[in-house]
């Protein structure tokens, strides 16, 4: 396609209906994701956890950061986990990272990571864990990072390059040392899944003094074929030891942004495929990665043509590219609006599997009207993430044996009986619907609240009856598969009400507790 016509195509699909009816017609599974940056607290923490008062202030921090990713109708927070060779865990494997205390491998008073799952399932979110793999630290922080670095646990697998030091994805302990650092933490963390960062060749990969490995270990293969034989190889083995541990949690990665020249678009150079050894397309079609967010931080003919290649490669697997929306920041490249809304429609037109944010400041700043739009038009409802039928792919049982708890003069508790199949699947997790008819439709506009890790809702029984609402439950398992709905039907006021509606004139029930 000329890049006119292909430019011309994009905007008819963004101007072909109402603004608002881009949100409101969305589907009702997406991923709809944000990467959190900790690396040197850029996005979080921001206090220091040095005092009491600084753990509660990097606590209550992060958790202003998640409802506003929950009031915009995100559902998958990437928060950063593993930084560079440094984590935001205990462990005795790596120290701790810099950016919670100011110094390397203190411990900061709490377990930041166990408190982001608690705050992001509360919020009905999930939370994958975002490892950063290939690369460790910069070579002049090296000696701070203590006994624990892996420049004194491992220096054999380290190689230096532009000025930092990579594990030597062509050394088989690689693959070990990544394997335990997975182990270490996999049994510990009810995370929804492990997302890799950089399972990749550094840039100028022509550079890389890796000679030493590809004489020993390359069998007169071609030294780029040798390289992406190494990164799947590893992506191969954490895929399966995961699954084996716990079969529910999502493995994904972000990939260079373009995979490979297209038949009549050149990717200049960069590619994942070619320029760091990245056969991300071959992930999926083996089947060794559930999900991939690229890196798609272009525009124009750089965008388009690739996104449309991702899609068609996609092997039955989810692809939700990413986006550089902090490129419309004044200080990156000052990119209108429309560069990014184009390609959010495009993206959800041509059918993948979502959209995922880089980064969570220029969404929670409402960089150019950003998270606005996102708000109140493009995600104006609520979106579950999208099943993994190849993990499992049967329903749960629907909720029963509700009963109904006054707890005050307004507020009621709805508790149900958890369905038997929760043990072999993780944990359920539930869903609420409310609507002004009945049996109440799970549809999108309806959803209250969802991914809700206990078998309970508080609602406010007044406004249910003032507005004549219903409710239903459903139970949804970490592959992502929804029972049928169970059904409450409440009374309804004598007193009639004037209903808000939405612009196409459905009830508004955002006012239920959630």
């Amino acid at each position: 396609m000329a890049p006119l016509l292909l430019l011309l195509q994009i905007s008819c699909v963004c101007l072909a209906q109402p603004l608002w009816n881009i949100g409101y017609d969305a589907p009702k599974r997406e991923l709809r994701a944000v990467w959190v940056t900790t690396l040197s607290g850029l996005d979080w923490p921001r206090t220091k956890a040095t005092s009491k008062a600084g753990i509660e202030r990097q606590k209550q921090e992060l958790c202003e950061l998640l409802d506003q990713l929950k009031a915009t109708n995100v559902n998958t927070v990437l928060l950063q986990t593993r930084i560079r060779g440094s984590l935001i865990y205990p462990s005795q494997l790596e120290p701790w990272d810099i950016c919670l205390t100011g110094q390397y491998d203190k411990h900061p008073g709490y377990d930041p990571l166990q408190f982001a799952i608690e705050e992001t399932h509360r919020r009905g979110m999930e939370l994958h864990a975002w490892v950063v793999t290939i690369p460790a630290f910069k070579i002049e922080v090296a000696k701070k990072m203590g006994k624990k670095s892996l420049l004194s646990t491992h220096p054999s697998l380290l190689l230096k390059h532009n000025g930092q030091y990579y594990l030597d994805p062509g050394q088989p302990g690689t693959a070990d040392y990544l394997s335990a650092i997975l182990a270490d933490f996999i049994d510990r963390y009810d995370v929804d899944g492990i997302h890799f960062d950089y399972i990749r060749y550094p840039e100028n990969a022509n550079t890389f003094p890796d000679g030493a490995s590809y004489q020993k270990y390359g069998q007169k293969q071609p030294k780029a074929q040798w390289r992406r034989d190494n990164i799947t190889r590893i992506v191969r083995r954490l895929y399966g030891e995961v699954k084996a541990r716990k079969p529910w949690v999502v493995m994904s990665s972000s990939p260079v942004g373009k995979y490979r020249d297209t038949r009549r678009y050149s990717s200049k150079g960069w590619n994942a495929y070619d320029a760091v050894h990245q056969d991300a397309q071959g992930w999926l079609r083996e089947g060794i990665q559930d999900a991939l967010f690229p890196m798609m931080y272009f525009t124009g003919d750089h965008f388009y043509p690739f996104a449309a290649d991702w899609q068609e490669g996609t092997y039955g697997r989810y692809v939700a590219p990413g986006l550089g929306i902090y490129f419309l920041h004044p200080g990156e490249k000052n990119w209108n609006l429309s560069v990014i809304t184009r390609e959010l429609c495009y993206l959800r037109q041509e059918g993948l599997a979502g959209q995922a944010m880089f980064r969570a400041r220029f969404l929670t700043e409402n960089t150019k009207g950003l998270r606005d739009y996102l708000q109140h038009t493009f995600w104006a409802y609520p979106a579950l993430p999208p099943r993994y039928t190849w993990t499992d792919s049967i329903a749960p049982h629907a909720p029963e044996g509700f009963t109904v708890e006054q707890t005050d003069n307004q507020t009621s508790v709805l508790h149900w009986s958890v369905p038997q199949d929760e043990a072999t699947r993780g944990g359920l997790r539930y869903n609420i619907y409310a609507s002004t008819t009945y049996p109440v439709s799970t549809t999108p506009e309806n959803l209250v609240a969802m991914l809700q890790p206990e078998p309970r809702y508080t609602f406010n029984r007044l406004t249910t009856r003032l507005f004549g609402l219903h409710l239903a439950v459903t139970a949804i398992d970490r592959s992502g598969n929804e029972s049928p709905a169970a059904q409450l039907e409440l009374p309804r006021s004598r007193v009639p009400q004037r209903i808000p509606l939405n612009p196409l004139g459905r009830p508004v029930v955002s006012h239920l507790s959630r």
